[in-house]
């Protein structure tokens, strides 16, 4: 029987108070009777990780991060008189469940032969890499990192992503034939032009991300206490710096002030509550309502005591007689007439200044790709801010060099990586077979 009402089934959760002290993941997934009752407000769930996984190479990680509420819910029909089905959830379940079953074996497709590159193991590298490897192509994918995932390991946290969920899909690329070498800064240990001119590889995809963190070039931004959210999230995700015998510590601030209103932001102001700050504030300069983070986000850091300070902009960070952080100063915003991306462009308030208590910054306010690989390849154009330029296919001014995802765009989401990886990926096989 169809279930005809207009509300989602709920997702199961931690509590707010005891989740915002550990790493353990929020949302607790559906149980096989909360999916099952949700698929029936839209059909048949039967087979549904085989037709998701023939589009995606990563379904339990875009059931977890991806914004469904603004892709794939916003055009459910159930939504126009209700709440859309939990597409996004039931992703999650049945990427899951397919997880848990070892007798459901992956497929290695016979071999054709073609040999191809991948550089970075994010989302657009990972995706690129499992659609090529289905059509029997033999790709290595190359990490400078010593564990694959890229931002699904370094940037997301372990509360919102697992990092046991991201080592299992690249263990399915893996069983597909994909090859991962890790440790591999291209542009150090090899060139695109080695890996194409001594190694054999016949294409090459980059998607190497954007690793390089922007600043606000405000006076006091080298305090000790300045983390970009970068450096902060890579040292909480990937080495656990938040340990009492970490190898590579983190401070334990008491007072964190985050700057941006992006998901890094939020990931950034979560993850410093669960070290131990007994206050966190996201400083944003525009109002709620134009805060890029998703709602869902957004909801979670407000339930676990996030403080959002909106129209708020830092304009110097304050230090004590040791140069470490022991304030703030800044300034109220109002908004005024829309800018060249059709928001509407905060102006400072004359005489607001104010000064907040904190010992701990972090900006997240955007990343750009990293002029490495631009500086050691021939022939590669990129935009004046290090995108990687490509036409509509992935296609760069290098014959046989592709790319996508942050690398081309900036940083942005993980649902836009793969589908860029996706495109390259199919672009790769038209110039290789020769269409």
């Amino acid at each position: 029987m169809p279930n005809m009402t207009p509300k989602k089934t709920p997702m199961p959760s931690q509590d707010p108070k005891v989740r915002a002290h550990n790493f353990l993941e929020v949302s607790q997934g559906y149980s096989a009777e909360m999916a099952q009752n949700e698929a029936a407000r839209c059909g048949d769930e039967a087979a549904a990780y085989d037709i998701i996984a023939d589009a995606s190479s990563l379904p339990a990680v875009c059931g977890r991060v991806c914004p469904q509420e603004s892709q794939c819910e916003k055009v459910c029909v159930r939504g126009i008189k209700g709440e859309p089905v939990g597409i996004g959830r039931l992703e999650r379940f049945v990427a899951d469940w397919h997880n848990a079953q070892p007798e459901r074996k992956i497929k290695r497709p016979a071999s054709n032969g073609r040999k191809v590159a991948v550089i970075g193991s994010g989302p657009s590298g990972l995706t690129c890499a499992g659609d090529l490897a289905k059509k029997g192509y033999d790709v290595t994918v190359f990490e400078a990192l010593h564990l694959a995932g890229g931002v699904l390991v370094y940037g997301i946290p372990e509360f919102r992503l697992p990092k046991d969920i991201v080592k299992k899909e690249v263990d399915n690329l893996i069983a597909l034939g994909v090859k991962i070498e890790t440790n591999m800064v291209i542009g150090k240990v090899l060139s695109i032009d080695e890996l194409m001119e001594e190694y054999g590889f016949e294409a090459v995809f980059i998607g190497s991300g954007a690793g390089l963190p922007r600043f606000m070039n405000i006076p006091g931004e080298n305090l000790c206490g300045v983390y970009s959210a970068n450096e902060f999230l890579t040292r909480t995700n990937l080495m656990k710096a938040y340990k009492h015998n970490a190898l590579t510590p983190i401070m334990h601030a008491k007072k964190v002030a985050v700057v941006g209103g992006g998901n890094v932001a939020m990931d950034a102001a979560r993850s410093a509550l669960r070290i131990g700050a007994e206050k966190v504030y996201i400083l944003y300069r525009r109002s709620e309502e134009e805060l890029p983070a998703r709602r869902e986000e957004v909801h979670h850091a407000k339930e676990e005591g996030v403080e959002f300070m909106m129209l708020t902009n830092p304009v110097e960070i304050l230090g004590n007689e040791d140069d470490f952080v022991r304030a703030v100063r800044c300034e109220k915003m109002e908004l005024g007439e829309p800018d060249a991306s059709g928001r509407r462009r905060p102006e400072e308030v004359p005489g607001s200044e104010f000064i907040l208590d904190a010992d701990c910054v972090i900006m997240a306010i955007g990343t750009s790709p990293n002029p490495l690989i631009k500086s050691t390849t021939k022939g590669l154009d990129t935009q004046r801010w290090g995108g990687i330029i490509v036409d509509e296919n992935g296609r760069t001014s290098r014959e046989g060099v592709f790319a996508g995802g942050d690398a081309v765009t900036g940083a942005a989401t993980v649902i836009l990586a793969m589908g860029e990886g996706k495109t390259a990926a199919k672009a790769i096989d038209d110039y290789l077979s020769g269409k």
